[in-house]
């Protein structure tokens, strides 16, 4: 299979050093990391960032998000412009995986309409009836207003790298898993990716910094405070990490958040 990273959306939140714990990285501090795979089934895409309706029209966007990350907003970034110009058509996109629905996970979901999106029975059951002001506010149900092809998952199933319930998604090859990994939402997973390489997992906001991987763990304070902000449960988020941590050490993982910048720019170079 080979794998390509996609940035789709750019964000520039206020207090960079804060966030980054070194100010500015490249001109962006925070991106939507996605994974466009080819594979016998089609092309798959990992996460969606924001779609191109939410670059056309921003104001569909929620305030609160717009103004907390102030998005880029710019329509080469979308997964929809960046399949196209890598020479394929937006219907080869057969699967999409979510990490959770957030909206800047599930933006381009209506750009590829005809894909089967695969997403955890808990996650989809949070965003369709949200429970907290919290859960209210982060799922935009316009983002899914054409019906996706929903492929929903319990938790359910065999053991990967100690974590437990992983799920094989049907229709796509058994080296793509959907591992359990709540906390920042209801129903939030891994993707975990075997490459031939090696695994790459997919960890979504399970965590935000790349220095939450390492031994002693660090994280900017802006980023440690916005996770709790932002988190469902926290003790199934906190142990998620912790198990995160240990993994770490396998050489043969290569594990990422969905927006660190440094983990982008590191995989993106290796992968060209």
């Amino acid at each position: 299979m080979k794998v390509h990273h996609l940035n789709c959306a750019t964000m520039r939140p206020p207090g960079g050093r804060l966030i980054s714990g070194t100010g500015t990285i490249g001109g962006a501090l925070l991106v939507a990391h996605c994974l466009l795979i080819e594979t016998d089934a089609g092309l798959v895409l990992v996460d969606t960032g924001l779609g191109l309706e939410d670059v056309a029209a921003p104001k569909s966007l929620p305030v609160i998000f717009r103004t907390a990350v102030r998005p880029k907003l710019d329509r080469a970034e979308t997964a929809a412009a960046q399949v196209e110009a890598l020479g394929f058509a937006r219907e080869d996109v057969r699967h999409i995986i979510t990490t959770h629905l957030d909206v800047d996970h599930a933006g381009g979901l209506r750009d590829f309409p005809d894909a089967t999106v695969h997403v955890s029975a808990a996650e989809l059951a949070a965003a369709r009836n949200p429970r907290t002001r919290l859960e209210k506010d982060r799922y935009v149900a316009h983002q899914w207003a054409h019906g996706p092809k929903w492929a929903e998952h319990a938790v359910s199933g065999g053991s990967w790298k100690g974590f437990e319930a992983v799920t094989d998604l049907p229709g796509l090859p058994p080296e793509i898993l959907l591992v359990p990994l709540a906390g920042h939402t209801r129903g939030h997973s891994g993707i975990a990716v075997d490459t031939g390489d090696g695994w790459l997992l997919h960890a979504g906001d399970a965590y935000f910094f790349h220095g939450q991987l390492r031994r002693p763990p660090t994280c900017p304070p802006g980023l440690k405070a916005f996770q709790v902000i932002v988190q469902t449960e926290k003790a199934k988020r906190l142990a998620n990490v912790a198990r995160l941590n240990e993994l770490a050490t396998d050489p043969a993982v290569s594990i990422f958040s969905a927006h660190d910048r440094h983990e982008f720019d590191q995989l993106k170079a290796v992968t060209r």
